[in-house]
């Protein structure tokens, strides 16, 4: 009569946990139609490569990422780099990728780069991407950096590469990461926050200083995380169009109904003069298949669900949003701009 009663308890047990794991949010339900197809972009060499972004220079895309080399000891283990490749228009590689040195000779800390967004102005490349070059490892240690990308024909060298570290609101306390770059009037300006819109011009003459030129604050309805930055801004009709990133914490199916981080991608529109206010975003998170579903990966330091947006080119009718998947995957978007740009919600 116990084995019985044992028995039914289990599988009333066994019922209510299917039940719960049937009831968890599938994200990719909430897709939109705009996001027309994805694609997975493999680098040869570096079978984990994330975080991409894309830019076409001189005529031929050019596709930065970020790897993560295998640890050999403790010290090594938060070691990140950047490499580049030239993609075709179908967005396979063309070359052998080339992992940038971002390190002098006399450099005693290793290369600790991440999440690079490419930006052109005129004919010259710029790289900016944040990093931590000081011998102890720590939150505060992280800054943002510029770095002028030159072309041999051969290999790309980063040029004056110049750590951002004299501005508006620098503390030690805060692990800077994720400023938005754009162009305006051929200078190279940055979004240091979304909310309040903040805009620094890096004087990039040696003295690592940025000087805060607009501050706006625009009412934004979004229920998923802090806007923080993901792509450049590029001028797409009259305003300048940016994708972002936030996390929330959440149960989904994704998760197996662990509560854990969970990653959004969302675009906004800002005026294309002073001061740059923000004029429009997502409604809601954007989402494509294989956005979510997909391989699931033992994270470096702690479980999340994760896209993330650092680049994009566009033409009239379509827009490429190159992000990252799992920190593990290269990822391409396509959207159509139209309809993405008119389901943006103004913002006051």
């Amino acid at each position: 009569m116990i084995r019985l009663i044992l028995s039914a308890a289990f599988v009333c047990a066994s019922m209510c946990i299917s039940a719960e794991e049937n009831s968890l949010i599938d994200l990719e339900t909430m897709a939109q139609a705009f996001v027309l197809e994805t694609k997975r972009i493999e680098i040869p060499g570096h079978p984990v490569p994330f975080n991409p972004s894309i830019v076409r220079w001189r005529g031929r895309l050019l596709l930065s990422f970020r790897i993560i080399p295998p640890p050999v000891n403790q010290y090594t283990k938060y070691n990140s780099e950047i490499g580049l490749v030239f993609l075709n228009e179908d967005f396979e590689p063309l070359n052998q990728p080339q992992l940038l040195c971002l390190r002098d000779e006399y450099a005693t800390a290793p290369c600790r780069a991440e999440d690079a967004r490419l930006l052109t102005i005129g004919d010259r490349l710029f790289m900016v991407y944040d990093d931590n070059a000081e011998d102890k490892l720590s939150k505060g240690g992280f800054r943002m950096y510029i770095a002028e990308l030159i072309y041999d024909g051969e290999h790309f060298i980063a040029h004056n590469i110049e750590m951002l570290g004299n501005y508006e609101g620098e503390s030690r306390e805060i692990r800077e990461k994720a400023w938005v770059p754009f162009e305006y009037q051929g200078n190279l300006l940055l979004a240091y926050s979304l909310s309040p819109h903040k805009i620094f011009y890096p004087r990039l003459d040696g003295s690592q200083t940025c000087d805060t030129v607009a501050l706006t604050q625009s009412a934004m309805d979004w229920d998923y995380g802090i806007l923080r930055g993901g792509t450049p801004g590029f001028l797409v009709g009259d305003q300048y169009l940016a994708f972002f990133h936030s996390s929330k914490k959440m149960a989904t199916a994704h998760s197996q109904g662990e509560e854990i981080l969970h990653y959004f991608i969302g675009a906004y529109t800002f005026s294309k003069d002073y001061p740059f206010e923000i004029t429009s975003i997502s409604p809601e998170p954007i989402i494509g298949q294989n956005f979510y579903n997909g391989i699931v990966y033992p994270y470096y330091f702690k479980p999340i669900c994760c896209v993330f947006p650092c680049g994009y080119i566009f033409d009239d009718n379509f827009i490429w949003l190159a992000y990252g998947r799992e920190d593990h995957e290269c990822w391409i978007a396509k959207i159509d701009k139209n309809a993405i740009l008119k389901g943006l919600k103004d913002v006051l």
